[in-house]
């Protein structure tokens, strides 16, 4: 059987103050912030134990997903989005944003998005590749 999901990548919670969330993962809940981009409202924070991270960001009506404070999202891996989301397709699964590519500053990966039975969405993305 072909994998879908090869391994957990990033949490991601949708914030409206980013110095706020900053505040309590790193003040009130002690987490290690790995990155921070003020301009575009996003930190990034080490989870203990763990090789996967917790995200955060300003969230923009524009981008679609959860409001802050109703659903954090999870961020599953893959090599291959596209592959991965055309077996998700095969045995039944939904995908609600079909795999892209994206080009944040410094690295591009290609990501897509799937739901459960219920509309529980959760993005699937390549591992992120340096741009120059």
């Amino acid at each position: 059987m072909t994998a879908t999901v090869e391994g957990l990548e990033a949490v991601t919670v949708h914030v409206r103050d980013i110095e706020k969330a900053r505040s309590f993962y790193g003040v009130v809940l002690g987490l290690k912030e790995l990155q921070f981009d003020r301009t575009a409202g996003r930190a990034v924070f080490a989870l203990p134990g763990a090789t996967a991270t917790l995200r955060m960001h300003v969230y923009d009506p524009e981008e679609g997903g959860r409001e802050p404070g109703t659903v954090s999202g999870i961020v599953f891996s893959h090599h291959d989005p596209a592959s991965a989301c055309a077996e998700i397709a095969r045995r039944g699964g939904r995908v609600t944003d079909p795999p892209h590519e994206i080009r944040p500053p410094g690295f591009v990966s290609t990501l897509a998005v799937i739901a459960d039975p219920d509309g529980n969405e959760f993005v699937l993305r390549s591992p992120p590749t340096p741009t120059r």
